[in-house]
């Protein structure tokens, strides 16, 4: 199932319509701040919110589908925030740097050979002592529904040049409807620096 097809064919899990508890959590204690670019933004809600505490965000999607909606929504709530129809293997074509990157279920769809991709392409988009907040689906998760899961030493594989790995903590994803148990699907949260 490609993700243009998901927003396409109703409403993914995914998309809560509002943002992920741990981003507002984090922009709460302004872990977040400066200028933002949310990797796999979806329909927007994660760099909207962001946006609406004033920081400057431009959210990128594959999905032509969702940064219409995230567009639609920015105007609808005279928001700031930017959306791109871009590839997250291709950050450097959005032509700018950022002080912090944010991914909230982007890095547990690529391949191994993809993360690494992603990896450079995360490093080409953010400044030196940027910061990237990661939040993926978690080994820790049982069955096998839904996404792929990560380990904590995939995570320290995947950013072991060019990163500190600052922390990587227990989390849950929220999900629309209860998807995989009633506290949403186990997460990883990884904090990193970028060197």
């Amino acid at each position: 199932m490609g993700f243009e097809w998901a927003y396409q064919n109703g409403e993914p899990p995914w998309d809560i319509g509002k943002p992920q508890p741990v981003f507002v959590r984090l922009a709460e204690q302004a872990a977040i701040a400066g200028s933002v670019i949310d990797v796999g933004c979806g329909t927007g809600e994660n760099a909207l919110y962001l946006a609406s505490r004033g920081l400057d965000v431009t959210g990128v999607d594959a999905a032509p589908t969702a940064i219409a909606r995230a567009r639609e929504k920015a105007a609808a709530r005279a928001t700031a925030a930017t959306f791109e129809v871009a590839d997250a293997l291709e950050l450097g074509a959005v032509g700018r740097t950022f002080d912090v990157a944010i991914d909230s279920g982007l890095f547990h769809v690529f391949s191994d050979a993809d993360r690494l991709r992603y990896e450079h392409s995360l490093r080409s988009a953010l400044r030196p002592g940027g910061r990237y907040f990661m939040l993926c689906f978690s080994d820790r998760q049982p069955g096998t529904t839904g996404p792929r899961r990560v380990t904590q030493p995939e995570i320290r594989d995947t950013f072991f040049e060019g990163w500190r790995v600052d922390s990587i903590v227990a989390e849950h994803f929220a999900t629309r409807d209860g998807f995989l148990g009633p506290d949403g699907p186990h997460a990883w949260l990884a904090s990193l620096t970028r060197l």
